[in-house]
């Protein structure tokens, strides 16, 4: 699967308390990625075609399709399970062809918890019912956050706003001038500020706007995303958000050990059991391994 990732780049580690932005797809390939773990953030799954079974310790077992919203509180520690759905096979014990494979294509973004949440117990919620602002040109559908009179009902702990914007011609958004925002256009192209901007790279806008004015190719779809400038210092690591280089290492090793465990012993450790994925569990047992540490003290992501 094509992944493109975004942020956090080199001197820009965040936007807002957004601090990592993958797009994936459009592939014909079945998403496989077993149980790992996750700290110190929220990931915010938003499927653009196709559907993915999300599974984690906390016990939860969703699909999510195209239009809802997964939102995942690491907190403390979790772990969780990622996998397409699939047609049904056509035959006992056989596969499904590699041109039943749906299309899959999405977005899968974390948002850094602020120190006063990041040691909060995890959690697991999906929003079907996602509120949609209208205006200039344009109609949104708010993710997170409140934009143009519309509030989602995601639950974020940081001030945020996450927007799905679909548009011809003119646009003109309006903006938080105390929120920093960046733009990734998913379909068509857009014209900011005089300049051109295609789909897959992430335009920063900075913060200080209280408007934003677009120009856009027929039926164009970008996404909004901004917040509050996080003004705290991360250190981030393969899946987890810390603050310091022995936090995360200890958050590694007791992956590692939970990985001897029992499913009832790994159920109450601090990353939990995803059901699902035990020794008869098939292509779907097992777990992932957390690669080795750089032989370096890992150091917090600055603004360069």
């Amino acid at each position: 699967m094509n992944v493109l990732r975004t942020l956090p780049q080199r001197g820009l580690p965040t936007v807002g308390a957004w601090c990592f932005l993958d797009s994936f797809g459009p592939d014909r390939v079945a998403m496989s990625v077993l149980p790992h773990p996750h700290s110190g953030l929220q990931t915010v799954t938003w499927p653009l075609e196709g559907a993915v079974r999300h599974r984690d310790s906390v016990g939860s077992d969703v699909v999510v399709r195209p239009g809802e919203l997964n939102i995942m509180t690491a907190g403390h520690g979790i772990s969780h399970s990622e996998f397409s759905v699939l047609p049904a096979t056509t035959a006992a014990g056989s596969s499904p062809l590699v041109e039943e494979i749906p299309i899959s294509r999405g977005l899968q973004l974390w948002v850094a918890l602020p120190e006063e949440h990041r040691h909060r117990a995890p959690s697991f919620e999906q929003v079907r019912d996602l509120p949609v602002a209208a205006g200039q040109g344009f109609t949104a559908t708010v993710m997170v956050g409140e934009f143009a009179g519309q509030r989602s009902p995601a639950t974020m702990f940081s001030p945020i706003v996450g927007v799905d914007v679909t548009g011809t011609g003119s646009l003109d958004l309006p903006l938080r001038p105390d929120f920093e925002h960046a733009v990734l256009v998913l379909d068509g192209r857009v014209v900011i500020d005089g300049q051109d901007i295609e789909a897959g790279p992430l335009a920063y806008l900075g913060a200080g706007r209280t408007s934003l004015a677009v120009e856009a190719e027929p039926d164009t779809r970008f996404m909004l995303l901004g917040g509050e400038p996080f003004g705290e210092d991360l250190l981030m690591w393969w899946n987890f958000v810390g603050r310091t280089h022995e936090e995360v290492e200890q958050a590694r090793e007791e992956w590692e050990a939970e990985g001897l465990l029992d499913d009832a012993a790994a159920a109450t450790s601090r990353f939990g059991f995803v059901q699902g994925h035990g020794p008869d569990a098939g292509p779907e047992a097992g777990r992932i391994p957390a690669p080795p540490l750089p032989g370096v003290k890992l150091r917090p992501r600055t603004r360069g």
